[in-house]
């Protein structure tokens, strides 16, 4: 499991700031470069050109992908939040596709920090606040209403009320652990199977065509269907979020 270990880097184990450890560590390094690349993905994109050139075409793709998703779910009113979805859904990929990299940057290994909960949470919890910013701002004490399914009897409101509330409260939970579990679970496969072909490799010929050679066959699959999984896990959490967001915009 050393490679969920968060580990302070640059010598700044020590920092401290009233009393917290604000380390400066690998977790925090893959984030800034994931920053870094996709402000610089987007930034090669807005030439604006009247015949769009290939890396505009594909910053207006992921824009236009994120754009119909929005109206698709939200409506007309959906297009205000293009900006948060697109940075959130590209933030994501970026995030998982550089986990993935095989080879280390300056020394250091990549480091998948949407494999951390603490990570997806903090994602999940800021689109969740937005759901309620927006919800309680549009609609007051209506949004309450939310947890009322149009058409429940009245007798049954006291047992609806609670069971949609407590749904609603565990949103952000799921949205997060999903996340969080894909790619953790995909890394440890991987792990294990390198594993497999190490040691089959050092216990001699046999071992190395009847383990490591299947393992690393396995490990070349597993690696294509977790570019897959880092797609689609960035497209989910992108698409609950607008389902949720929805949920605020168009209260009935």
């Amino acid at each position: 499991m050393h490679q969920f270990t968060i580990e302070p880097l640059f010598g700044s184990e020590g920092w401290e700031l009233a009393g917290f450890n604000i380390a400066f560590t690998n977790s925090a390094l893959w984030m800034l470069i994931t920053t870094v690349l996709l402000w610089a993905f987007v930034l090669g994109g807005m030439k604006r050109e009247l015949v769009p050139g290939r890396w505009q075409m594909m910053v207006e793709s992921f824009t236009g992908f994120i754009d119909d998703m929005l109206e698709a779910n939200v409506g007309k009113a959906g297009r205000k939040y293009v900006p948060y979805i697109f940075s959130l859904f590209m933030f994501i990929l970026f995030a998982n596709l550089l986990g993935l990299l095989p080879l280390g940057v300056v020394g250091l290994h990549p480091f998948t920090f949407t494999s951390h909960f603490t990570v997806t949470g903090v994602l999940a919890i800021i689109s969740f606040s937005i759901v309620l910013v927006v919800g309680f701002w549009k609609h007051g004490f209506h949004f309450f209403s939310l947890f009322v399914p149009h058409g429940t009897p009245l007798p049954m409101i006291p047992i609806i009320f609670p069971i949609e509330l407590i749904s609603f409260l565990v949103r952000p939970f799921s949205l997060a652990l999903r996340l969080f579990v894909a790619m953790m679970a995909g890394h440890v496969l991987l792990k294990v199977l390198s594993s497999f072909v190490i040691d089959g490799i050092n216990a001699g010929a046999g071992f190395a065509a009847l383990v490591s050679a299947p393992s690393f066959l396995l490990m070349i699959g597993i690696s294509a269907l977790e570019i897959l999984v880092a797609g689609i896990q960035a497209y989910v959490f992108a698409l609950l979020t607008s389902l949720y967001i929805n949920d605020a915009e168009n209260l009935h």
